[in-house]
């Protein structure tokens, strides 16, 4: 039995070999057709991705050629390495960004190619047993100083890379004993080659700009949360087993990403920062507006993700409650998302937006809750009075989105917005309800109750727009 146990399990092992060996050319292929298909999707998306690593190809050879060249080559041999490792590290994807590290690096080697010469010469002052010490104790204060600086916020936004390159090259500087000034001429002839060859390249061939990225990238969210408004409409005030399928619920979740892009929009900004004159902006990008805008776009997918909760708890069987406030919630959520698509037209064909006032939507869905609250129990009416809190903030939050817009269309001098026949998007306009009931216990005190409604009463006023003059006439 022993000797059958063992013949078994050899037998086992030397098949689970095989079946390895058997299908391993298959996945081979396999991973190797995802990795190519997984390539053409991602120069498919971006085929700026493919220019950028052009680039940084065309630079490393530019580099290599210059310091191949014979008479090049035996003056400057020592720095070729350093010069290819500084392409490497300051060629990045957007234009800012390369700006800003080539900057950086530039002016951090002047300053600290500076102060190393000057603490050699103070150092070689107090002679061969002063200089180790003077020379220690320059490094650690410069180094300590340089470190902490970029605890600055400031200073960490945007100069980071250069006091910690500053200190580097002064450190170099300090200890190459008696030919420091050779180690000067290596590290300034590498810095302009590199950073010179870098800055070049992804100026003139294909620039991806930061600023444009940014503008793109507010659109896009404005955009996403326009899209879950749409899709919460039609999913939360659905009939019975009408619901929508899984795969057509992808804006419960586009919208999420709105929550973290502050990170992202940041950096943009930030790199936008540093580029030269391009596009409508010229020297005047509105990058501050573009953040405001972001941030109050982030605060609306607060309260949209807070919405998105009430869809797994709402109830299959609509309330007589949730039947009364429905054409109200569905009004709000209607103007709220076509204001954020014509926000987001407008940033995008840069013309300025027209007035939103979202005040006549909010007071409309207010009494409507108002009304219906005395009638029915309190049980039925939680989960769509939270639902109609939230829809009233995100009614707000749009309306302070259309404001840093305003803002935005003044700073970057968006053109006026040219009045079409055709069927074009437009502002949204909220309309004043014909006839509207109104229950005297929100009225005011008597003094103030001009026609003596009683209270608990209810009463109905028509709405009349004459000329941009509202009369109101109460029967």
């Amino acid at each position: 039995m022993d000797i059958d146990s063992k013949i078994q399990e050899k037998n086992s092992v030397l098949n689970m070999l095989w079946n390895q060996l058997k299908w391993f050319p298959m996945k081979l292929i396999n991973k190797i057709n995802n990795i190519a298909n997984n390539t053409i999707n991602i120069g498919k998306n971006d085929p700026r991705k493919i220019w950028h690593a052009s680039k940084v190809g065309l630079s490393l050879t530019l580099v290599i050629l210059f310091y191949y060249s014979w008479p090049l080559y035996h003056s400057f041999e020592q720095s070729a390495i350093m010069a290819v490792l500084t392409v490497m590290v300051a060629f990045e994807y957007t234009a800012g960004a390369t700006i800003s590290k080539c900057l950086n690096i530039a002016f951090a080697t002047a300053l600290g190619v500076s102060l190393g010469i000057g603490a050699k010469y103070l150092a070689e002052i107090c002679g061969k047993e002063g200089e180790p010490i003077i020379l220690g104790f320059l490094v650690f204060i410069l180094g300590a100083l340089g470190t902490f600086t970029r605890f600055y916020p400031h200073m960490q936004r945007r100069y980071d890379y250069g006091c910690m390159f500053s200190v580097a090259t002064f450190s170099l500087v300090t200890v190459s004993g008696d030919r420091y000034l050779e180690m000067v001429k290596y590290r300034i002839s590498t810095i302009m080659v590199s950073v010179a060859t870098v800055m070049v390249i992804s100026l003139v061939i294909r620039p991806v700009w930061a600023g444009k990225d940014l503008h793109n990238l507010i659109i896009a969210n404005l955009e996403k949360l326009a899209s879950f408004l749409d899709g919460f409409e039609s999913e939360y005030f659905q009939a019975i087993g009408e619901g929508s399928k899984d795969k057509e619920k992808g804006f419960l979740e586009a919208f999420k990403s709105v929550l973290g892009s502050k990170a992202t929009e940041e950096s943009l900004a930030n790199f936008a920062w540093w580029e030269p004159a391009n596009g409508p902006f010229r020297f005047n990008n509105p990058g501050k507006e573009y953040l405001k805008i972001g941030n109050l776009g982030r605060d609306c997918a607060c309260h949209l993700h807070a919405l998105s909760g009430h869809l797994k708890s709402k109830s299959m069987a609509p309330t007589e409650f949730h039947k009364r406030t429905e054409e109200g919630c569905k009004s709000i959520i209607k103007k709220s998302s076509n204001a954020l698509k014509y926000l987001a037209l407008s940033i995008k064909t840069r013309t300025q937006p027209g007035p939103y006032n979202a005040k006549f939507a909010i007071d409309e869905l207010r009494a409507a809750l108002l009304i219906t609250t005395k009638t029915i129990s309190e049980e039925d009416t939680i989960d769509v009075v939270s639902v109609a809190s939230i829809l009233i903030d995100v009614t707000r939050c749009v309306d302070e989105i259309s404001k840093a817009v305003g803002e935005l269309s003044i700073k970057a001098h968006f053109q006026k917005e040219k009045k079409k026949k055709d069927n074009s998007p437009s502002a949204p306009q909220l309309q004043l309800p014909n006839r509207v009931i109104v229950n005297a216990a929100a009225a005011v005190a008597e003094e103030e109750n001009p026609i003596g409604l009683i209270k608990g009463e209810h009463v109905v006023c028509e709405i009349h727009a004459i000329d941009e003059e509202i009369n109101i006439k109460f029967t």
